[in-house]
């Protein structure tokens, strides 16, 4: 590590001039890189950044202006410092105005009152310096080793937390952007301490890039990513500034965790190509002995167990257009397996159109309740994910049937049907059946001769009075009805009135109501995907 101001003005070196800091002394703790000493009113071309500047002044501006220009620049440059030997230029104290530059800029300005060897200064410093780098580039060698092998023995998250720990000797946590913790090893710190209160102090974190530290939250946090697609930040929790080879850990740890992920999306997708060719053939052909010893070879064992379909699928809702986004169902697929995996269950999951379907395998006497609780736990909330499941069945034969059986329920369940952990076929009612026979001419011209007519003049006159039929069939209650539509009530009785005189109905009609009722459901607006 390099060594701060106040370590080189205590070296004794420099210690034989009795310094005094008389500027900016709270920002001490700057690094020092290296040592320049020079006398050029206009030195700052010169530096790189974290130098501690040596004169005696004889060379700087006479003139107020002059050295607070000097000092802008210095600062400018990321000066570490300024060190100024009174004797040559100034005998007894440095100008006011020299030291008021430097405190104004936080620039430390100490003041040595006896003769130094400049020289001696400078050799000491840069071997200190040196044996620092010599320290840095052993522990980043070590770093990279430690990572290295780590990768090539595809070690998962756990272990590269747990290495990055060590060798930094503080706690890391990884966290996606929303702030949720993915992972994260104490470093012996007591867990409680660590991740109390996590999400609020951690959105209070700010780096300008993909690495850097936060000295009041005393993080060191960077991006976890590869070709663009970040998806977490790798936090190493320490107090006081972090050396160098601080930053080159964690950003290693970072590159070893998204390597892992790449990894596992390659190995995930592969699997999950596999199973969905099983997942097509037992619900699209007879299942015999070679396609129930396919599905063993892939670790999904049929016979001597209970067999579950499950049908997944993200909510999106839009404006008389739903849709599902391929990488929701993909994280959604993901959350699934490891899932699944925790609890030990073979199950064979993909990713399909609208849905993620998965056969699920447990033994025989396992508890489905549990697991479906703790599957509707692991894939999010039921505002946020339907899942749909199909009768359990003991047959390997009736695999594809139980499938086929989710899937259905998944696509019948109404948008804004009640919220529940996982939906069976008992819960679709009529709508489900709607959606059996939604492919049957005779249901299309069915809902043509019931409200053909209204979905026409919609089209021809840019109406809405259809929206307006199905929120008073849905409702059952006018005042309800209008709530929905955010319409008065005496609007909405103009619009019925419309809507009864296209069609020739009276809506007041038990009989009416139903037959209509029946032909929106089978309309209907598209399911929630």
């Amino acid at each position: 590590m390099f060594p701060t101001v106040a370590d080189v003005l205590a070296m004794p070196e420099l210690r034989q001039g009795d310094p005094e800091v008389v500027a900016a002394a709270e920002a001490v703790t700057r690094r020092v890189r290296w040592v320049h000493c020079v006398e050029l009113p206009e030195v700052a071309p010169l530096l790189r950044g974290s130098e501690l500047v040596l004169a005696t002044g004889i060379a700087l501006p006479a003139d107020a202006a002059g050295l607070d220009r000097y000092v802008r620049e210095l600062s400018s440059a990321g000066a570490a410092g300024l060190v100024v030997e009174l004797g040559r230029r100034w005998t007894a104290e440095l100008p006011g105005s020299l030291v008021s530059a430097c405190e104004r800029e936080k620039l430390p300005l100490a003041v040595l009152h006896r003769e130094v060897r400049f020289v001696s200064v400078t050799q000491a410093v840069g071997e200190q310096v040196v044996d620092a780098q010599v320290l840095e580039l052993r522990a980043a060698g070590q770093i990279h080793d430690a990572f290295t092998a780590l990768s090539m023995a595809e070690a998962g998250p756990a272990d590269i937390l747990a290495e990055a720990a060590r060798l930094a000797g503080c706690p890391v946590v990884l966290e996606s952007f929303h702030h949720q913790i993915l992972g994260y090893h104490t470093g012996g710190r007591p867990a409680s301490d660590l991740l109390h209160d996590w999400e609020e102090r951690s959105r209070r974190i700010r780096i300008g890039e993909r690495t850097g530290y936060d000295h009041r939250a005393g993080r060191l946090v960077t991006v976890v990513g590869s070709r663009g697609d970040d998806w977490g930040r790798l936090v190493l929790v320490t107090p006081q500034p972090p050396p160098h080879r601080h930053v080159v850990l964690v950003e290693r740890a970072a590159a070893a965790l998204a390597l892992h992920r790449l990894h596992a999306r390659h190995r995930d997708g592969v699997e999950r190509q596999a199973h969905h060719a099983l997942l097509t053939a037992l619900r699209d052909h007879p299942v015999d002995d070679e396609l129930i010893g396919r599905c063993a070879e892939a670790g999904v064992p049929l016979t001597g167990r209970a067999l579950l379909g499950l049908a997944a699928r993200p909510v999106v809702q839009r404006r008389r257009r739903t849709y599902v986004a391929a990488d929701a169902l993909t994280a959604l697929a993901d959350s699934l397996v490891v899932t699944l995996r925790q609890r030990g269950v073979p199950a064979l999951v993909a990713v399909e159109s609208d849905d993620v379907v998965a056969l699920l395998a447990p033994p025989a006497g396992a508890d489905t309740d549990a697991l479906l609780a703790a599957v509707a736990a692991g894939t999010g909330s039921p505002a946020d994910t339907v899942l749909a499941v199909g009768e359990t069945v003991r047959r390997p034969r009736d695999a594809g049937r139980s499938l086929a059986e989710a899937r259905h329920v998944a696509a019948s369940l109404r948008p804004d049907g009640p919220a529940r952990p996982h939906h069976r076929l008992a819960d679709v009612h009529l709508r489900g059946l709607l959606h059996l026979l939604s492919g049957d001419d005779r249901v299309t011209r069915f809902v043509q001769r019931e409200i053909g007519a209204l979905l026409d003049h919609d089209a021809g006159h840019g109406t809405a009075l259809y929206e307006v039929l199905r929120a008073v069939l849905a409702t059952g209650d006018k005042t309800a009805a209008a709530a929905a539509l955010h319409i008065s009530r005496p609007v909405l009785y103009d619009r019925i009135a419309r809507v009864e005189r296209i069609l020739g109905r009276d809506l007041s009609d038990p009989a009416t109501r139903t037959s209509l009722h029946v032909a929106v459901l089978a309309h209907g607006t598209p399911p929630v995907r």
